[in-house]
């Protein structure tokens, strides 16, 4: 009788816990990522910053960072003659080396590779042909890089992890059209990272592709909403001309603007906070300066995950609207 009656009184207790866990809060997801992915002091510099914290990274690479000047016409973009590019190329066979080994090396630490595709060609008016055409052209050029570029050490797995494991995009200037989004779900692309957003919101499903968008963020003394990206942050403090933050106002701006927007979520909704960056150091490297501060600060709080979009994609589950 003792026991039934401690079993009937256990019954409210599993029921209330069960209900708490249910109520639970999600955890803050923040997904940061970086465009082009050329500079090997900025992979390394990345790549620290997240063994300091734990975060994990998209890295939207741009094919032509794997050609050395001397094989540029390998590569042509649409409407473009062979060898054109907006971004440069990879500079010596040792500098692009060095990068590979910096891809293969941030896979293994559990980063993302994605493509930004191959010349940074604003491709608005591009058909679905045309954008067939770059991927394939970005495949070709990051699977066979070994070989193009005459470098030895290919490592195992390596032809493989490009043909499978790329599976998201990112627009040059973030400019899309119905075309590309037809030539991403034909590529069998899981998402497409070029939107932008009011502010933080939900990725829905699309024609069997996750459609992500970077948020506009209050920034600034006035609050006025800017696209949350380095570049566009180095727009509007300087008009895109490099000024040295002397007094350190153009990073404080930036990571203010960073973790208002991160604080508003993590207090309230917790839908994901998207950041984007590029490997320049804009403003004497203001930005990422903000970025490192703003990430050592969140991205080791117990609920919060700094993590990939392939990873975000995963969580919020294949075919559903997150």
């Amino acid at each position: 009788m003792l026991l039934l009656r401690r079993l009937l009184l256990s019954i409210p207790l599993l029921a209330s816990t069960a209900m708490a866990a249910d109520m639970a809060e999600p955890r803050q997801v923040v997904v940061i990522s970086f465009d082009g992915a050329q500079h090997v002091a900025q992979w390394k510099r990345s790549r620290a910053l997240a063994e300091r914290t734990g975060a994990r990274f998209t890295y939207f690479l741009s094919c032509v960072y794997l050609l050395s000047p001397e094989h540029r016409t390998l590569y042509q973009g649409p409407a473009h003659r062979p060898g054109r590019s907006n971004v440069g190329f990879g500079g010596s066979k040792a500098e692009v080396a060095e990068r590979l080994g910096e891809i293969w090396a941030a896979r293994q630490e559990g980063h993302e590779i994605a493509s930004h595709g191959c010349g940074h060609f604003d491709g608005k008016d591009w058909s679905e042909a045309d954008w067939t055409t770059e991927f394939a052209a970005f495949t070709r050029i990051v699977r066979d890089a070994y070989a193009i570029n005459g470098i030895d050490g290919e490592p195992e797995g390596w032809r493989a992890f490009v043909e499978g494991d790329i599976r998201g995009f990112r627009a040059p200037y973030l400019s899309t059209s119905e075309a590309l989004f037809e030539a991403l779900g034909e590529a069998g692309m899981d998402y497409d990272a070029s939107g932008v957003s009011k502010g933080p919101a939900k990725a829905p499903m699309e024609h069997g592709l996750r459609r992500f968008a970077l948020p506009m963020v209050p920034e600034g003394p006035a609050a006025r909403p800017v696209i949350a990206m380095d570049y566009n942050l180095f727009a509007r403090h300087s008009n895109a001309e490099e000024t040295e933050d002397r007094d350190g106002r153009f990073a404080e701006r930036a990571y203010r603007a960073f973790k208002a927007a991160f604080d508003e979520q993590h207090d309230g909704r917790r839908i994901p906070l998207q950041i984007g960056y590029h490997f320049t150091l804009m403003n004497g490297g203001a930005y990422w300066r903000a970025l490192e501060r703003f990430a050592e600060e969140v991205c080791v709080m117990p609920d919060v995950d700094c993590i990939s979009y392939e990873d975000l994609h995963r969580r919020l589950g294949e075919g559903a609207d997150g």
